[in-house]
C-alpha cells in the first residue's frame, strides 16, 4: 500500500489538474455563448437567401445546370471536414475523423479516389500523418470562422465539381443543438436535390427531408428565367452552406470542450474522494502501529524491571 507522502502527492496533482479542467469548463460556457449569438445574428441573411432558393428551385430547378448535374459514374469524391485546432474536447474530433478515414479507405477499395479539405489543426494533422495530405487545410481559426475561409471551400468546391474532377462532395460537422448537446452531421452537399434545395431548415435530416412536398411557396415570374436565376444563386447557397457549419462547429466544439472538462472535474472531485478515504486507512493504520509499538516498548521495559 502507498504512503501517506506518495497519497498527499498524489492528491495534490490531482487538485492542481483539476483547477485547470474547471477553468477551461467555465471558459468554454462563456465562448459558446458567443459562438451561438454570432451563429443567430447570422441567421437572417441565410433564412432569406434558402427561402429564395426554395422558390425559384421550386420554378426553376434544371439537372442540366453544372451545379446541379448528377454525374453519370463516381470516380471522385471530396469530403469537407470541420473540426477543431485544438483537443481536449471528448470525442469531438476524432469520431468524424475515423468516419471520413473509413470511408476513404472503403472508396480506395472499389477504386474511388478521394480528398479531403479539412478545417481545423487536428484533422490536418491526422491526415497528413496518414500519407492523405488535404487538398485545403485552414488552421488557427476554427473557434473564429470568417467569410474568406468559406469562400476559399466554395470556390474550390464548385471548380472541382463543375470541371469533372469530383463527381460527389461530402459535408461533415457538429452541429450545436443548444449549449449542452452536439449532434455529428454528415451531409451530401453536391449534387444536390430539388428536395435539399426547397428545405429552410438545417442541418438537413431525414424527417425535415419528409416534409418538403408539404411545403407551400409563393408563385413568382422570373425575368430572366428561374433557371437562369438558380444559376446566380448556387455559388452563394454553398458559400453560405459552408459558413454556416463552419459557425455551427465553433459552438459546437465550445459545448463540446466544456461538457469534456466539466466531466473530467467530477471524475477528479471522485478520485479525490477515494484518495481521501485510503489517506485516513493508512493514517489510523500508521497511527495503530505506532501505538502497539510504543505499548510493546512499555510492556519490554516492565518486564525487565
Amino acid at each position: 500500500m502507498a504512503n501517506l507522502r506518495e497519497i498527499s502527492k498524489r492528491m495534490s496533482s490531482i487538485r492542481s489538474i483539476m483547477q485547470i479542467t474547471r477553468t477551461m469548463s467555465m471558459i468554454s460556457t462563456a465562448r459558446i455563448r458567443k459562438a451561438l449569438e454570432r451563429s443567430k445574428e447570422a441567421e437572417p441573411y441565410k433564412d432569406a437567401l434558402t427561402r429564395m432558393l426554395a422558390n425559384v428551385a421550386s420554378a426553376g430547378f434544371d439537372e442540366a445546370m453544372p451545379l446541379l448535374q448528377t454525374h453519370l459514374e463516381e470516380h471522385a469524391v471530396l469530403f469537407i471536414l470541420i473540426a477543431s485546432d485544438r483537443g481536449l474536447a471528448g470525442g469531438f474530433n476524432i469520431l468524424q475523423q475515423r468516419l471520413v478515414e473509413r470511408e476513404m479507405q472503403s472508396l480506395a477499395e472499389k477504386g474511388v479516389k478521394s480528398y479531403i479539405i479539412t478545417c481545423g489543426r487536428k484533422p490536418t494533422e491526422y491526415f497528413t500523418y496518414r500519407k492523405m495530405k488535404p487538398v485545403l487545410s485552414f488552421v488557427g481559426i476554427s473557434s473564429d470562422p470568417n467569410q474568406d475561409e468559406a469562400e476559399r471551400i466554395a470556390s474550390y468546391v464548385s471548380d472541382a465539381y463543375t470541371s469533372g474532377r469530383v463527381d460527389r462532395v461530402e459535408l461533415l460537422y457538429w452541429h450545436a443543438r443548444n449549449r449542452v448537446d452536439q449532434d455529428a452531421v454528415h451531409e451530401q452537399l453536391l449534387p444536390i436535390s430539388k428536395e435539399q434545395l426547397m428545405m429552410p431548415n438545417r442541418p438537413r435530416t431525414p424527417e425535415a427531408l419528409s416534409n418538403v412536398n408539404k411545403m407551400q411557396y409563393t408563385e413568382f415570374e422570373f425575368d430572366p428565367s428561374a433557371t437562369e436565376v438558380l444559376s446566380y444563386l448556387m455559388p452563394a447557397y454553398i458559400k453560405t452552406v459552408i459558413f454556416h457549419a463552419l459557425l455551427d462547429s465553433a459552438a459546437a466544439e465550445h459545448g463540446a470542450r466544456r461538457r469534456a472538462m466539466q466531466s473530467a472535474t467530477d471524475n477528479a472531485k471522485e478520485v479525490l474522494r477515494t484518495l481521501g478515504r485510503t489517506y485516513n486507512r493508512v493514517r489510523q493504520g500508521s497511527i495503530t502501529t505506532e501505538l502497539n509499538e510504543i505499548i510493546g516498548g512499555v510492556s519490554a521495559l516492565e518486564d525487565n524491571n
